[in-house]
């Protein structure tokens, strides 16, 4: 374990490079897509049950380890031993790999939605390029260390937490002013209908909610760059788990208040819904695309920053000696295996090409 402090980011940067892990604003439109209002209350205990205790239970983990680098494989050496320690770390960094290709095209998509209003349509070669591009910035930001994420995810984070808690309240003023909700927030539209489709739906995305509140423990790597040491990690956690929770469990009880239960678009959904409340305030869909496109995009990439620095962390800082090259494992300046960052670029550049080339294949051959 490393015992130096660097002492680079405050509370206010590790509460948002924690949002960035965690909070998915549009987390909030899938889910009433999919089992509407019940939406509500399935964050609610979520957050209740699952990430409060979670967050509690990584504060104690940040307790024991105080000098740790790596977060997660340090937790797990401690409690279970160095072999599960490995497979641990492995894994975590493993299935992040393939989490890229999910998210780098979201990047474009929202890109397109400031600069054009809507999303625009590029060729896969295009699509492909600037994915790699932008995952090459990334990944040379994430060298950086907690002062340069902690700076590009707050931003973003704020961003995404200002504008859901706009919206709650602009639609809490709507209804109070006499707009009638397009679904009723009667007590049975808060469960799932009768159909067995409808509660496999419910309990599928009822357990989806819980890992989505989830990646608290990712920040747990920049412990030694935070200004006030396990304190104030602690009291930053905790107060960033209670309020992501809240604002999922307010926002999915709002979103049918203009657009009725069952008529929100899981691809469109985010503009529709937070497009109605605001052109009710009479802020025109095409300003309100534009800035709700440029907030997605910013947390995208902040999110996109804290994913590409935190499994490396976890996997190669603290790993024993003689697995990896020492090189690899080096750690520069700010506390982060750059090497290994350019080697983790290396693998998910032929990941994003792959899928690419089948795409075209399969398409000039029909």
């Amino acid at each position: 374990m490393s015992s130096e402090k660097r002492g680079t980011i405050g509370s206010f940067a590790l509460l948002g490079m924690t949002v960035a892990a965690v909070f998915g604003i549009k987390n909030i439109i899938n889910n009433n897509a999919a089992i509407g209002l019940a939406a509500a209350p399935s964050f609610f205990f979520a957050t209740l049950l699952y990430f409060v205790p979670y967050t509690l239970v990584t504060a104690e983990f940040v307790g024991l380890n105080k000098d740790s680098e790596s977060g997660v494989y340090a937790w797990v050496k401690t409690s279970m031993g160095g072999r599960w320690a490995f497979l641990t770390a492995f894994s975590y960094w493993f299935v992040n790999l393939f989490y890229f290709a999910s998210v780098l095209p979201n990047v474009i998509i929202y890109a397109s939605y400031v600069f054009f209003g809507a999303n625009a349509e590029l060729s896969q070669l295009w699509i492909t390029i600037i994915e790699i591009v932008v995952f090459a910035i990334a990944t040379w930001v994430s060298t950086k260390g907690a002062k340069w994420i902690g700076s590009i995810s707050s931003f973003g984070s704020t961003a995404a937490l200002g504008l859901t808690a706009v919206f709650i309240l602009l639609s809490l003023a709507a209804a109070f002013g006499g707009v009638e909700f397009a679904t009723l927030l009667l007590r049975l539209t808060w469960l799932p209908t009768r159909a067995a489709s409808h509660y496999v739906g419910f309990l599928r995305y009822a357990c989806l909610d819980h890992p989505g509140v989830g990646g608290a423990e990712s920040v747990g790597v920049f412990l030694n760059d935070l200004k006030g040491g396990v304190k104030a990690f602690v009291r930053t956690v905790v107060i960033a788990g209670l309020t992501i929770g809240l604002l999922y469990a307010g926002a999915s009880l709002l979103v049918n208040l203009f657009i009725p239960e069952g008529g929100v678009a899981i691809s469109t959904g985010i503009f529709d819904v937070f497009g109605a409340v605001f052109a009710h305030f009479g802020i025109p869909m095409e300003v309100s695309t534009r800035i709700i496109g440029l907030i997605l995009l910013a947390a995208t990439l902040g999110s996109l920053m804290m994913w590409t620095s935190a499994p490396i962390k976890v996997f190669f800082t603290e790993i024993p000696k003689g697995v990896f090259g020492s090189k690899i494992v080096e750690l520069n300046e700010h506390g982060i295996p750059a090497r290994a960052a350019w080697l983790q670029f290396a693998i998910v550049v032929p990941i994003l090409i792959i899928p690419a080339l089948a795409l075209v294949t399969s398409t000039t051959c029909s």
